[in-house]
């Protein structure tokens, strides 16, 4: 390996920022190669491969902190870069709260969560534009209305990342990710509808086959055909799972350590409260193995851990970075995330709902009159107050069918009623991702056009 690409050499970075005169400094190194091809009606439309390295460094001097970025490792640069944080640092206005983690929180061991893919890096650029194609032909043969497609392809990625501190800690962990989409195009007297499959994962033997993802995709376009609205009126909806973790994601936002201490969530004050149907458990889990939100610590060098954000409806937890901890006189969960640059974020590990006990068929069956949701757009979630309201599309459901599908609707709500109107949840967890939710039934939203 390049003698700057090693934990030791992140180390020496550090011990260098303290002779500069810093009191604390951490050091992250990122390489990365990538590559990505975008197919459309047979043809390569897009075709990018790229391979990049970077170095971040961030100091601190008794609670001053900056941070500095550059991709040039040679030592002049390096010193030039040690020269600036520790001037910008100087210059900047003293946070009691912030500072490295303290040593006895650090991870004394480097878990191995089985984060690479040989297959993935041995992929050719010919093997990839394949599998983007097989993918938009399955889509293309299903149906003669399948008449244009609007994106899709395949994606790849190998990196390495390395974190150093200057109170100990130096780890890395390399890692792969593939991801496969096709987006078809049907039209139906003279109107067109757009949808999508897709697949994504650490393990290429793990993903679907490009024919699944061709013809689900498919699928999803065709029922979309002949969509229309419905009048104003409160019924059950269904969330599938790509909509059910738009939820989630809320949820997260709101339980969200930057998000608590501001005082800009309705989660604010409600640890150990109950805030959402008893049906209902929210984990982060940085630990699994091969999943994409897995890491074997964090960005501040802390070991991954599994966090109850809600247990059975009681907010158990909130997710949490040392900043945010110490703002909140709490511990941190080891959900710190780092770039190359800025302080270190709070973000989620494999963020998922505890799958429940019912089918996605069983579910729609229960429903005498409501809208399964296919889609959302826009944004319309305020984490303050919880006010709730997207534009939708989906399918209506009458006497427990599928019937037909919906259009230009809204839908609106309060987060908080809706975490407690969660009447079923489903049994069909499938992490295609690192946010990731079962099928769920809420009790009860308005619709309308």
């Amino acid at each position: 390996m390049n003698a700057q690409l090693t934990k030791e050499y992140a180390v020496q970075i550090a011990e260098k920022a303290l002779k500069r005169g810093a009191t604390a400094a951490d050091v992250v190194i990122r390489q990365r190669t990538e590559f990505s091809v975008g197919v459309r009606l047979g043809e390569i439309e897009t075709l990018q491969e790229s391979s990049d390295r970077g170095l971040g460094i961030r100091v601190l001097i008794d609670g001053r902190q900056a941070s500095v970025s550059g991709s040039d490792f040679s030592d002049d640069a390096v010193t030039s870069l040690l020269n600036e944080a520790v001037e910008l640092a100087r210059l900047t206005s003293a946070d009691e709260t912030a500072g490295l983690p303290e040593p006895g929180e650090l991870a004394t061991s480097i878990a191995d969560l089985d984060l690479y893919d040989e297959a993935i890096a041995r992929l050719t650029p010919e093997e990839q534009i394949e599998m983007a194609l097989r993918a938009e032909r399955a889509a293309q043969d299903y149906s003669s209305q399948i008449i244009n497609f609007d994106g899709g392809g395949f994606d790849s990625a190998t990196g390495l990342m390395i974190l150093a501190n200057s109170i100990g800690f130096a780890g890395e962990v390399r890692s792969t990710s593939c991801s496969l989409a096709s987006v078809p195009v049907a039209a139906e007297d003279g109107k067109m509808q757009r949808d999508y499959w897709y697949d994504v994962r650490r393990k290429l033997s793990e993903m679907d086959s490009p024919e699944e993802i061709g013809i689900m995709a498919a699928k999803r376009t065709l029922r979309k055909l002949g969509g229309r609205a419905v009048p104003i009126q409160s019924v059950p909806v269904v969330l599938e799972p790509n909509i059910a973790r738009d939820l989630l994601g809320d949820i997260f936002n709101a339980a969200s350590g930057e998000s608590i201490f501001r005082k800009a969530s309705f989660l604010v004050g409600q640890l150990g409260e109950k805030i959402a149907s008893e049906r209902l458990t929210v984990i982060d889990d940085g630990t699994i193995r091969g999943k994409l939100g897995s890491r074997p610590f964090d960005g501040e060098g802390l070991p991954s851990r599994r966090t109850v954000v809600i247990g059975n409806g009681v907010l158990e937890g909130y997710l949490l970075n040392t900043y945010t901890a110490r703002k909140l006189g709490l511990k941190s969960t080891g959900n710190a995330g780092r770039g190359l640059t800025g302080s270190p974020g709070v973000e989620a590990g494999n963020l998922f709902i505890e799958p429940g006990p019912h089918s996605p068929d069983e579910i729609i069956k229960s429903v005498s009159k409501g809208l399964l949701i296919t889609e959302l757009l826009g944004f319309g979630v305020n984490i303050v107050t919880g006010d709730y309201s997207r534009s939708a599309s989906g399918i209506w459901i009458e006497n427990g069918e599928l019937t037909f599908p919906i259009q230009g609707v809204t839908i609106a709500g309060n987060l908080k009623e809706m975490l407690n109107s969660i009447e079923m949840i489903g049994n069909d967890l499938d992490f295609r991702g690192s946010v990731v939710s079962p099928t769920l039934l809420i009790g009860r939203m308005t619709i309308g056009a």
